[in-house]
């Protein structure tokens, strides 16, 4: 019974040192990537960070400044993933107050003020006193109006281009339908005289029958006369 309760105790020291070995190395690697973060070393700040993570995964310190570092080398995604792990920490307002003042910063960063302004307004229900979040959201919610001004305007000359080209589509289509209307008309008109052609030719025909006609009266009368006169001639040498 002794010599179990020996080992036991050997176990839970070498436990314990372990633990504490661990501990050091995990703060060795944080003050490691905080000299190399200060000194703007981001790149090797974030192995630093990410070393400590391999000994310490919860530890929220390594995590948040793993994402201050990739912030810093605009890595957005990978910076919101590390800061969301700590918004989920409820027990600590504070932590919680941070990674969403982070969280404004990389949305900032990315342009995308609206979401920047829900991020600080949760930062600062967790810690209404901090000046720099009310700075930043301040500053989001100018940035915001800028943006939706420029976009307005931005859609304004775009529906203003749109009508011009429209205007231009139609002043040129104009001249095309000017003619074609022109043409028609001209076709419109050729026609009745075309019709007023054909009618000239009936007329002449019928006109030239009418003489052909009247020619042969006239001969009919011709010889009428001339058979009249002859008899008229015999008459007289009778008498």
């Amino acid at each position: 019974m002794k010599c179990m309760n020996k080992y036991i105790v050997f176990a839970v020291a070498l436990l314990f040192s372990l633990t504490l070995s661990a501990q050091k190395a995990e703060r060795k690697q944080i003050r490691d990537g905080n000299k190399l973060y200060e000194n703007e070393q981001y790149t090797e700040a974030e192995i630093a960070y990410r070393k400590a993570l391999e000994v310490n995964p919860n530890s929220p310190q390594s995590s948040m400044n793993l994402g201050n570092a990739l912030y810093r080398q605009q890595k957005a995604q990978e910076a919101l993933e590390q800061y969301q792990k700590q918004v989920a920490d409820k027990e600590h307002p504070e932590r919680q107050a941070d990674a969403y003042h982070n969280i404004g910063n990389v949305l900032m960063q990315a342009q995308d003020y609206a979401h920047a302004i829900e991020a600080y307004k949760q930062s600062l229900m967790k810690r209404p006193s901090d000046d720099e979040t009310r700075y930043n959201l301040a500053l989001a919610q100018a940035l915001l109006k800028q943006q939706q001004e420029q976009q307005q305007n931005q859609d304004q000359e775009q529906q203003e281009d749109q009508q011009e080209q429209e205007q231009q589509q139609e002043q040129q289509q104009q001249p095309q339908e000017q003619e074609q209307q022109q043409d028609q008309q001209q076709q419109e008109q050729q026609q009745p005289e075309n019709a007023h052609e054909r009618l000239s030719k009936e007329q002449a025909q019928q006109l030239l029958d009418a003489l052909m006609q009247d020619e042969e009266e006239v001969q009919e009368k011709v010889k009428e006369l001339q058979m009249q006169q002859s008899q008229s001639r015999k008459t007289d040498k009778d008498w």
